[in-house]
């Protein structure tokens, strides 16, 4: 089946709803994608890219049904990875000797995929054009790295069509092939998600050849990527938007990441956020697991944000394997403009902070003083966690902090003066102190619900907080009960 793109253009990729993971198991899909394969039918017709591996024999056979196979005058292969070219050797066991248009890196890759240097290549250069009848063109624009040495684009003259090859485009699979058509939240997240993940390496290569191609002034009525949609609601869009991701792109957000044995390193993490937004309520403040978290999920985060800290529990004095994992990650994708801190807790040494902390200043990050606590944060170490909140939040502002919130005395005589007489100093009545009032705890957020009261601590459901032992400790983070507040929710 096809779909009518523009004119004479035809859609006949491949829907993939069920794949999940892209190069190899490094990228998570989290809606699928498509493989966008482009029939145009002028005076020659021109077959632009074909599908992924898997689907090859499918992709042959609905082809023939669109089109006599024989009367294919030429095949343009913007990208020669085999979810772009995949089809390729099943569809010119029938058509041998029809011509392959790429770049000269093109040709290697195609003969390292498909080993198969008796096809009829045709090599192209940035400029070069062919003429498909009608008095249309397709011109050819290299652009190497972006994201393979091999890669290009084809611009289609009078139709200003766009075949853009992997820029622009997000694996993102829909029923729908067109721009305006789909959940615009998820078509932006996906397409952040992908340029993030994949393309922010070649940033710079990205502004550069973005300009070179606006230099030519061609008009451009839609973006045919190779995966998900095609651009035709104004295309130009996500050429913006390329172009600002590409110009060391943050927002004011503050990414958290760690890994950790015993909990203690996540305790830090929960109180240096708390210090960043309380400081700084105008931050976005992010805080993820490298163990149970999507890991692209933190790798766009990390790219949206001002900065990022890393966090580790020492193991065998090294960092965890997952936190190592993850940044030896970020050094490939090369995030510029972006500051970072180290953090974790310890026992008998502390050299996971200091290798986090090295591995972040090799890849280019502007350091801030590493923080590290030995054993279980105590409650000193843990406003000691809050402090370095603080004083990051102030160091990496964007722009000046507001007035600071009343101080804690001020705010407890507003507090005093609107409470009842018949409550407490923190707002709760005598019905409270009954047995109603929950209590949370202001590091791990675990609740105390009197109705249930806490059977492993011997404390019996029905106990108000004030009857809970003094030696009672969090379930969640075994802190006491000085930790916890009234619960207002």
């Amino acid at each position: 089946m096809n779909i009518h793109v523009k004119n004479n253009i035809f859609w006949v990729g491949k829907r993939d709803w069920e794949v999940e993971h892209f190069h190899g198991k490094e990228y998570k899909m989290q809606r699928g994608t498509s493989y966008n394969s482009y029939l145009i039918r002028e005076e020659k017709n021109v077959l632009i890219d074909t599908v992924d591996l898997r689907f090859r024999t499918d992709f042959v056979k609905n082809l023939s049904e669109e089109i006599d196979l024989k009367t294919i005058d030429a095949i343009i292969i913007n990208h020669a990875e085999e979810d772009h070219a995949g089809a390729l050797a099943e569809l010119l066991a029938l058509i041998p000797g029809t011509p392959i248009y790429c770049t000269a890196n093109g040709v290697d890759s195609i003969n390292g995929h498909h080993h198969h240097p008796e096809w009829n290549f045709n090599v192209v250069k940035t400029g070069d054009s062919l003429d498909i009848g009608n008095g249309k063109k397709l011109i050819f624009v290299e652009t190497p790295m972006l994201h393979w040495p091999d890669s290009m684009m084809t611009y289609m003259t009078q139709d200003a069509v766009l075949f853009s090859n992997d820029a622009f485009g997000q694996h993102y699979c829909d029923e729908h092939l067109f721009n305006d058509e789909v959940d615009q939240h998820e078509l932006f997240d996906q397409c952040q998600r992908y340029f993030s993940n994949i393309l922010t390496p070649f940033a710079r290569l990205v502004t550069a050849k973005i300009n070179e191609i606006l230099s030519f002034n061609l008009p451009l009525s839609m973006i045919a990527t190779s995966h998900g949609v095609v651009w035709r609601d104004n295309p130009a869009q996500i050429v913006e938007l390329y172009l600002k991701w590409s110009a060391d792109y943050q927002e004011d957000r503050i990414t958290l990441f760690y890994d950790a044995m015993s909990n203690n390193t996540r305790m830090m993490a929960d109180a240096i956020a708390q210090g960043i937004r309380e400081t700084d309520p105008r931050v976005a403040v992010k805080v993820y697991n490298v163990s149970a978290h999507d890991k692209n999920e933190i790798i766009t985060s990390c790219f949206r944000s001002k900065g990022i800290l890393v966090g580790s529990s020492t193991m065998n004095n090294v960092m965890m394997p997952k936190v190592a994992g993850m940044l030896e990650e970020i050094t490939g994708l090369k995030f510029r403009n972006k500051r970072a801190s180290a953090f974790g807790s310890y026992g008998w040494t502390g050299g996971a902070v200091d290798r986090v902390a090295t591995r972040l200043q090799d890849a280019g990050f502007d350091m801030t003083i590493a923080l590290k606590t030995k054993w279980r944060p105590d409650l000193s170490a843990l406003e000691a966690c809050r402090e370095h909140g603080r004083n990051i939040a102030r160091e990496w502002a964007l722009s000046p902090i507001p007035s600071a919130a009343p101080s804690v005395d001020s705010a407890a005589a507003v507090i005093a003066a609107a409470t009842p007489e018949s409550s407490d100093g923190y707002g709760m009545t005598q019905a409270d102190k009954a047995g109603g009032q929950k209590m949370i705890c202001t590091v791990c957020q675990w609740v105390y619900d009197p109705s249930e009261g806490e059977p492993a601590q011997a404390v019996a459901p029905g106990t108000a907080w004030e009857a809970v032992p003094e030696d009672f400790l969090c379930p969640g983070c075994a802190l006491g009960k000085s930790v916890f507040e009234p619960y207002e929710g």
